[in-house]
């Protein structure tokens, strides 16, 4: 590996976009409240946008606007404001997926990076050189590439055209994202950042002279998850993706929680680090990625399609811990807390540093911020603290694991 790679993470808020920087993250993408793809996300007004971008130069992160909507002709005219705001607040790049958009952006905004959204659908060179040509800087490649494709996209464009791809979290069941299902069926349009996600959902097959009456498509009596797609898992692939010309690699999860973010983020870099070194992934860091509320993991398209990429997990997701606390100080032999999900007096937890395995610990002598001893902590935000004779940095978190999934 010839170059260290971007580490590219989402931050659907100002604490997810803490979280990411405090775990590693060398950029973060985020979405204001107009013209991305992650309604569902909380997203950043303006003066948000502002404040985030101040925090993260200060720490040297880059953050990266999504402007990837496909806006309709009665959204134009907000358009210039919007870009030219978005510029003030000293964001370092545009993500964009409509071609009018990006020309727009470029004739107002001549010293602005811009990248092309993989809602583009970047599948090949020519795409990829005239995008350059239009102004482009990055291409966010399609995810059903593979990669010798990506190889050969590298060797045929520009070295000062970087090339960016997905390497965890959630798959589309459509080609780059570009679905109208969601549409077809809530009136939520997945281009404009409203998806419902009918592709998880459960479908029977209804023959049409016996209304009423549900068949299994092939599953069972619980339906059939057949547009259901596993979730992409690349941590163990990270030099192959380097060797093949990829320069930034994009961590999926804008709608995701903190605890998600920081899990993922703290992996990747762990990772990412150990292959610019020629070592492999360490066993602690693929090991976290389980930690988290994920679908069956696969490789996606990178190597051909797999076999089976959807999942057939009623649901979907497993999730079997969630994150107990953040840390706010340490001292005087405790450890203050503040409670993000219930945990009782002598329950088992992890302690979650950046660069650091977890570390196990007991939540001994739990106490309230008056000093009075406690049971439980039941209230979220509820200001706590435990016995603790190690040291800790403010903001790393304490997990438990689900009750329903302890051995």
């Amino acid at each position: 590996m010839r170059l260290k790679p971007e580490l590219l993470c989402p931050a659907g808020d100002f604490e997810r976009l803490k979280t990411a920087i405090r775990y590693g993250a060398d950029a973060v993408y985020l979405g204001a409240d107009r013209f991305g793809m992650r309604s569902a996300s909380p997203n950043f007004s303006l003066d948000e946008l502002a404040r985030a971008t101040e925090y993260a130069h200060a720490r040297s992160v880059s953050v990266h606007l999504t402007v990837n909507t496909l806006p309709r002709g009665g959204e134009i005219d907000e358009l210039p404001d919007f870009l030219q705001s978005a510029a003030h607040c000293g964001v370092d790049a545009l993500i964009i997926a409509d071609l009018g958009v990006l020309a727009l952006a470029h004739r107002l905004l001549p010293r602005m990076e811009l990248h092309a959204s993989t809602q583009t659908g970047i599948v090949n060179h020519l795409t990829a050189n005239a995008l350059y040509e239009m102004g482009v800087r990055r291409v966010v490649l399609a995810r059903e590439l593979t990669m010798e494709e990506i190889r050969v996209i590298r060797q045929n464009t520009p070295s000062d055209l970087m090339l960016e791809t997905f390497i965890h979290g959630a798959m589309c069941m459509s080609v780059s994202g570009r679905c109208v299902i969601s549409n077809y069926l809530t009136g939520r349009d997945a281009n404009r950042g409203k998806c419902s996600q009918p592709c998880r959902w459960n479908y029977h097959l209804m023959e049409e002279k016996r209304p009423g009456i549900f068949l299994p498509v092939f599953e069972d009596e619980r339906g059939s998850t057949i547009l259901n797609a596993k979730d992409l898992c690349m941590i163990e692939h990270l030099s192959e993706l380097a060797e093949a010309g990829v320069g930034s690699f994009k961590i999926e999860g804008r709608a995701k929680s903190a605890y998600y973010v920081g899990i993922v983020t703290n992996a990747y870099r762990a990772a990412l680090d150990a292959a610019v070194q020629g070592a492999c992934a360490p066993d602690w860091a693929v090991a976290e990625l389980s930690t988290i509320s994920h679908r069956e993991y696969c490789t996606g398209f990178y190597y051909g399609r797999e076999p089976v990429m959807q999942s057939y997990r009623p649901g979907g997701y497993v999730q079997n811990w969630e994150v107990s606390a953040i840390v706010e100080r340490c001292g005087e032999g405790r450890l203050y807390l503040t409670e993000r999900n219930r945990f009782q007096n002598g329950d088992s937890l992890e302690l979650l540093e950046p660069g650091c395995p977890p570390r196990a610990l007991a939540a001994d002598d739990l106490r309230d911020e008056d000093g009075n001893p406690l049971e439980a902590a039941r209230h979220p935000l509820m200001k706590v603290s435990i016995h603790f004779d190690g040291k800790a940095c403010p903001g790393a978190m304490l997990r438990k694991r689900r009750q329903e999934e302890s051995p």
